[in-house]
């Protein structure tokens, strides 16, 4: 037994020693590349917990199936990435955990990159990760939360909430020469709210670009939760081929998973609840044998592009960036309940001519209880094969669906399901769960928009002087009303909002000596009520205005909302406008009823601040109802460059008001408008023009007195009038 350790010594001498995996505790930069540097399969490299700021973490090394080399956290949720900051990975048998990036934005492409130079990754795993609000503070720069590159990564247990900039936020990039197999598996996931971003490059999640599209990526998305990514109208936007998307729950969010480019991906047994909520979107079909299986959408309240569900016109012998003919797959055993729309044929226009063929269409159930029929036939459907197929409602020509009576109850897992066992076989099956927000994300994250901490009370603040109302505003919390008493508060200087207040005072004046009384500012959003509003006093310059949104760029959408107030004597200058956008900000939101406006000699609301062809614009919808308005330069003037088809809006409503000797309206690329119950009186004409995407016009029951008719004109559809002008009244 002596002799042992004599022979164990001789064997390390003529063998080597052992290498034994360490745990490598690292508080700076230095330390952490350094340990990189030397890391040897099965080490483990932990950053001290505290704040790592502007750090370019770059992981780079080779780990083994049975030893990867671990990037951690000292204690989960200890580890904040701030500033500007990347985390870079190459190599092999990689895993990072536990960290969260927050309080920055990512320092070049993205936060999370699994290549570094023309080196990507292999056989990674990044599990407990969040990324919550690391936003690049202009709104315009493009960059993504997660870009993978490489083969074989899961990204697991992680939370993402709260990109406010352009960029898709999750993507998989397939470029020539890279590996196009990837292998990727998304599961267990959180995605939270994503506000809508007013331009294209807003999805959640992007696998692959249209220029790779053609082959088959691999990438599985299962198991996650999708709730309020309100980006733009795709949530997932799918453009390569061989991806399965399964077992998701789609929570109230606007858009919908898109089959955009590539062919023979799955999109099965998926919940998708949305709630009667705008927008609100299920599944569109585009491409070779897509297959739609076992689904369940309910309350999904989106048209067009974001309809509950869609099958696309094709472009004849289309570019790899436009829209390829549906050919084959099947779209079976889906269950619709309460959908606003489903389309057949959806696009469908002189471009897109080629409509769907040999696509099976069976065993579906759709029963809606709403006012109206859901169903829209775009195109010819003899290239659509429908068997089996129920509804509660009558059908257009073309839809096969028989109509049968559906009486629906709720199962254990709290769908609906025809009580009838004889159609036990429709529909999506009743072993569908949804994921448990318990499942998914990291279990010792606890985000501050689901936190237990409570925000400070709303106050009502009585205000008697125009100091007063100087300091209140400064001072204000979300949810403050200041609550002006009688008389006149003359301000000299602009009021910055940067709070979600009220301002309200049945018989206050406000009278101001700026360019400008409110300017909406980083995090603020304003409601007037009872007011009155002089522009006597503001200076003799060009381009005033009442509320003007931040010459700084935004990221939080604000809104504006005026009720029963009075703005007057706005007209001794030129471009006198009431509301101004301004670049790199928007609104959500600009609502204004009940309320007069007399001698403006600018807009009532000036929305042309975004120029160029990025698609993008500033206020995502417009609400006018009851207005008074006399002398006014014009109406409203709000524009939308571009021809991409990705955004909800712009959307306006003019309803029930009497204009008089006044300009009149021009909208250009707005999405939806509503033009109803005016009366024009001596006014300019109203002016739409639809240009991109599936615009909705609709002018009826107005009079137009001493006024010319409205004009609505196409810049690019070659078709009929894509509008409704009826019952109106000229005099």
């Amino acid at each position: 037994m002596r002799r042992y350790p004599a022979i164990l010594a001789a064997f390390l001498m003529a063998f080597g020693s052992p290498v034994l995996a360490r745990d490598i505790v690292v508080r700076s930069s230095a330390e952490m590349q350094a340990a990189i540097k030397a890391a040897q399969p099965g080490d483990q490299i932990i950053l001290a917990n505290g704040d790592w700021r502007d750090v370019d973490i770059q992981f780079d090394a080779q780990g083994t199936a049975a030893k990867p080399i671990i990037l951690k956290a000292m204690t989960p949720g200890k580890v904040i990435v701030s500033g500007a900051s990347a985390l870079r990975l190459a190599g092999r048998h990689l895993v990072v955990k536990d960290l969260v990036f927050r309080s920055g934005q990512p320092l070049g492409e993205a936060a999370i990159v699994t290549r570094i130079g023309n080196r990507w990754a292999e056989n990674a795993r990044l599990t407990g990760i969040v990324i919550d609000g690391f936003s690049n503070p202009d709104r315009r720069k493009e960059d993504h939360w997660v870009a993978l590159y490489g083969r074989n990564i899961r990204f697991d247990h992680s939370h993402f909430e709260g990109k406010q900039n352009l960029g898709a936020m999750f993507v998989v990039i397939r470029m020539p020469g890279w590996p196009l197999d990837n292998n990727i598996r998304l599961d267990h996931n959180y995605f939270g709210p994503r506000p809508v971003l007013g331009s294209n490059g807003g999805e959640t999640l992007r696998i692959g670009t249209s220029e790779e599209s053609l082959s088959p990526s691999g990438t599985v998305i299962e198991d996650n939760i999708f709730e309020r990514c309100d980006g733009e109208v795709e949530v997932i936007s799918i453009k390569s081929g061989g991806n399965t998307i399964r077992r998701n729950l789609f929570l109230r969010s606007q858009g919908a998973v898109v089959l955009r480019h590539g062919n023979g991906n799955l999109v099965e047994s998926n919940i998708f609840l949305g709630m009667g909520e705008a927008n609100t979107g299920g599944i569109r079909v585009i491409n070779r044998d897509q297959t739609v299986r076992n689904n369940y959408l309910e309350g999904l309240a989106g048209g067009n592009f974001t309809a509950a569900l869609s099958i696309m016109n094709g472009v004849p012998n289309s570019v790899i960036n436009r829209y390829h003919q549906v050919v084959g797959g099947e779209i079976a055993n889906n269950t619709l309940v309460n959908p606003v729309s489903i389309l057949f044929g959806a696009g469908a226009s002189a471009e897109r001519s080629a409509a769907p063929e040999g696509v099976k269409v069976t065993k579906n159930l759709v029963v809606t209880d709403l006012s109206h029929a859901p169903f829209r036939v775009d195109a010819p459907t003899t290239g659509i094969q429908f068997a089996g197929n129920v509804t509660n409602i009558s059908v257009p020509d073309g839809v096969g669906f028989e109509q049968k009576p559906v009486a629906l109850r709720r199962g254990a897992n709290g769908l609906l399901y025809p009580r009838n066992q004889a159609m036990a076989d429709l529909g999506a099956s009743r072993q569908l769960v949804a994921p448990k927000r318990s499942a998914v994300g990291p279990a010792w994250y606890r985000p501050a928009s689901q936190s237990a901490v409570q925000p400070k009370p709303s106050r009502t603040v009585t205000i008697q002087t125009s100091g007063a109302l100087v300091a209140a505003l400064a001072n204000a919390h979300d949810g403050d009303v200041l609550q002006l008493g009688k008389g006149t508060f003359t301000l000299d200087e602009p009021l910055p909002v940067r709070r979600d207040v009220t301002i309200s005072g049945a018989g206050a004046h406000i009278s101001f000596r700026a360019a400008t009384l409110f300017v909406m500012e980083e995090g603020g959003s304003l409601t007037l009520r009872g007011l009155t509003i002089s522009g006597k006093e503001a200076p003799s310059a060009v381009g005033n205005a009442v509320i003007r949104s931040s010459p700084r760029t935004m990221l939080t959408n604000y809104v504006v909302d005026i009720e029963d107030c009075l703005f007057l004597d706005l007209a001794h200058t030129t471009q006198f406008d009431l509301i101004a956008t301004t670049p790199a900000t928007f609104a959500g939101k600009v609502r204004i009823a009940k309320t007069q406006v007399t001698d403006l000699s600018g807009a009532v609301l000036a929305a042309t601040s975004e120029r160029g062809n990025a698609g993008l614009y500033p206020v995502e919808e417009i609400e006018f109802e009851q207005l008074s308005l006399t002398r006014v330069g014009m109406i409203a003037d709000v524009l939308r460059q571009g021809t991409d088809e990705s955004t909800f809006g712009p959307r306006f409503s003019l309803l029930d008001s009497q204009i008089t000797e006044s300009g009149g309206v021009r909208l250009s690329g707005v999405q939806v408008t509503r033009i109803s119950q005016n009366r024009f009186l001596r006014s300019a004409k109203l002016e739409v023009i639809h240009s991109v995407g599936e615009p909705s016009t609709r002018i009826t029951n107005n009079e137009f007195a001493a006024s010319p008719p409205p004009v609505v004109s196409e810049l690019y559809f070659k078709g009929p009038l894509r509008a409704e002008i009826r019952d109106n009244r000229l005099q």
